[in-house]
């Protein structure tokens, strides 16, 4: 009777242990298990591209991967005669952020940002991150020249100066 009692013991065990795993198991998702956060945040190659637009952090010009979206488009169309200087604020301990002074088309989604992640936050402030964050957002671009220690070190001590313009071939 004691080996029954036993047995059934490690056979109820055993299948809740399996249930846990097939639960956990169930919880992941392919397309987000390493996978560039472009894709996790549902965007892809067709919505990046190359706008003509640089940018400069403390006038040190950084290679940005520009989303193709209707607050980019916005953006191009507002340095097309003059560049965009903003005044940013260090925020959170993982970003700068800083008013355009104007706002810009929207298409927030919820994203889990990462280092070098130029979002649209609220319509009307730019904010460029060197940590992550998760918030909804609308993703302007990728810095894709510096690694997240570059990040950092760029961003991460204390308030900076960037600009926004159209770079000398473009109109």
């Amino acid at each position: 009777m004691k080996t029954n009692t036993i047995t059934n013991k490690i056979i109820i065990l055993f299948v809740l242990l399996s249930l846990c795993i097939l639960f956990v198991a169930c919880d992941l998702k392919p397309s987000t298990i390493n996978t560039p956060i472009n894709v996790e945040q549902g965007e892809n190659d067709e919505n990046q591209g190359q706008t003509g637009m640089e940018l400069y952090i403390d006038d040190q010009k950084v290679s940005v991967v520009w989303e193709k979206n209707d607050a980019v488009k916005a953006l191009k169309n507002l340095v097309k005669d003059n560049p965009l200087i903003i005044e940013m604020s260090m925020y959170g301990g993982f970003e700068q952020v800083g008013s355009i002074g104007t706002t810009l088309p929207r298409n927030d989604k919820q994203i889990k940002t990462q280092s070098g992640d130029i979002v649209l936050y609220s319509g009307s402030n730019v904010v460029i991150f060197y940590g992550s964050n998760s918030w909804s957002y609308t993703k302007l671009g990728k810095i894709v020249d510096k690694s997240s220690a570059e990040m950092q070190q760029l961003l991460g001590n204390g308030n900076v100066t960037i600009k926004i313009t159209l770079g000398e071939n473009d109109e």
